[in-house]
């Protein structure tokens, strides 16, 4: 849990936990990322870091086509975040100039609404193509956000950002985020407002001129909701993200994608059983679970009538 100055009070709540007076914005549910590593939580690997698991058993975890193509590396990041206040205006580097400037991964990334508040809203793109020139001129005159793509939202609404495209999560909205593993971001424009420090945070203008496509792209999923099956939302290279509204128990089966499966909890809590074993594990309300690819073979049941989960795996 992560607190910032855009967070709210909403993740307590939801994930079960003690409120606090703190501005809680980030709960990052699975992650390998060095500065904030998951420690599992149940099993017989209880208490053991998700890092240096995966060292240990990298195919059995990752899946061995997962594990080649990653270098022994979990590609994904997933989080759940709560917005009081706008985000600042972001965007991530892409492949190549996130690996030649930091050695590190690019960054697409999507988002599922969970929570939004009446007439809330979040940026994602431009309205119009911009020139780089005008990108400047606007940075200097601070009117960078009169071109930016403005979007109502509700719960249940899906976008996808790829690498390069302008974004901020604005207030009032709580969204499950998935994306690659990589904590580069740009800051373009913040507000002029302080840091939980009372200084202004750091901008990088000039490097997200170089990462930004100045092009306008439609970037809001459109899909069809559907009881006890698995709803495809994002099906991109890096991952692939499905929607399950459960009123019954379902089976899933994916050890065909030699990839693991990480299923986030959104709403209902239900029990994960793995077939073969009958292992169970309950996923409640606000919690994720990583399935290893070895066992991914198992039944969602929902233990109150109803569950919502989001099921990302890599689809190579």
């Amino acid at each position: 849990m992560l607190t910032t100055i855009w967070g709210g009070r909403k993740l307590q709540p939801f994930k079960g936990l003690e409120p606090t007076d703190e501005p809680i914005g980030e709960s990052w549910e699975v992650s390998a990322i060095p500065t904030n590593v998951s420690i599992v939580s149940n099993g017989i690997w209880k208490g053991r870091d998700l890092v240096s698991l995966i060292e240990e058993y990298p195919n059995e975890i990752l899946g061995k086509a997962v594990n080649e193509k990653y270098q022994g590396k979990l590609p994904i990041l997933v989080k759940f975040l709560d917005a009081k206040r706008d985000l600042s205006i972001q965007v991530h580097p892409g492949e190549e100039m996130a690996q030649r400037l930091y050695g590190k991964r690019g960054k697409a990334e999507m988002w599922y609404v969970i929570d939004a508040d009446a007439d809330s809203h979040l940026i994602v793109g431009f309205n119009r193509e911009i020139s780089l020139e005008e990108y400047h001129r606007r940075i200097a005159e601070g009117t960078i956000t009169e071109v930016l793509a403005d979007h109502k939202v509700k719960p249940g609404d899906v976008f996808f950002i790829p690498a390069g495209c302008v974004h901020a999560l604005c207030g009032g909205i709580m969204v499950a985020e998935v994306q690659q593993s990589s904590d580069v971001t740009y800051r373009i424009y913040d507000y002029n407002r302080p840091g939980l420090d009372g200084k202004p945070r750091e901008l990088h203008t000039e490097l997200a001129a170089e990462a930004l496509n100045f092009h306008v792209g439609n970037n809001r999923i459109d899909y069809d909701r559907k009881d006890n099956c698995a709803v495809k939302l994002i099906d991109y290279p890096d991952f692939s993200v499905s929607l399950m509204d459960l009123t019954k128990p379902i089976h899933r089966n994916m050890l065909s994608y030699d990839s693991f499966v990480i299923s986030m909890c959104m709403d209902g809590d239900c029990v994960i059983c793995e077939r073969g074993t009958d292992e169970k594990t309950t996923l409640k309300k606000g919690s994720s679970v990583l399935i290893p690819a070895s066992i991914a073979d198992y039944d969602v049941i929902p233990v109150n009538g109803k569950s919502r989960l989001l099921e990302i795996y890599i689809d190579i």
